[in-house]
């Protein structure tokens, strides 16, 4: 719904600057924030669960090593809040393609979906992910669909008020626009 809402609003904003987080926080404070709704599980949900048993060469049926148990505790240990944070950044990532500092920003917002900024912290410090290509999307975005020059994309990608990217993965997004 989030994403059907922001294409709406960013194609027919003519003139106006939007970015991504200033939407989502515009968006966020006309409608309600759920964590985990259904659009977000499927958006982020997938199954890959494999089966324990897989047939060997010689058509015996050979077990799967089972994860160690150490990493399974670990993870165990890990509040319910930092887990469903680091599901909620994971998916800001990969279908807004968000910086680190505005998804820090939109979990821990209280037009957001109000995190405490431990569980976003713990989201950030364990989310993987290529923010130089994430800039790179973003710098595409903003020369379709806003008409805007390099410059103006590279200053709304490090800008406070913009997209908060870092200076070298916008210097990234910029070098690597229109290739």
């Amino acid at each position: 719904m989030i994403i059907t809402v922001l294409t709406a609003i960013l194609s027919g904003c003519g003139s106006t600057n939007y970015t991504g987080s200033s939407v989502v926080r515009a968006v966020s404070s006309k409608t309600p924030a759920v964590n985990g709704n259904d659009a977000d599980k499927a958006a982020t949900s997938t199954n890959t669960s494999e089966p324990a048993v897989t047939p060997a060469k010689d058509g015996t049926k050979e077990k799967k090593e089972e994860p160690p148990k150490e990493d399974k505790k670990a993870e165990d240990n890990v509040p319910k809040e930092y887990k469903s944070a680091l599901k909620k950044a994971e998916s800001y990532a990969k279908t807004m393609n968000m910086s680190k500092m505005s998804i820090n920003d939109q979990l821990t917002s209280e037009y957001g979906v109000k995190f405490s900024q431990e569980a976003a912290t713990y989201a950030i410090n364990n989310l993987e992910f290529d923010w130089k290509a994430n800039a790179l999307k973003k710098a595409e975005s903003y020369s379709k669909s806003m008409y805007m020059s390099k410059q103006g994309i590279y200053d709304q990608l490090v800008s406070e008020h913009g997209e908060k990217f870092t200076k070298e993965e916008a210097d990234y997004a910029i070098e690597n626009l229109d290739k």
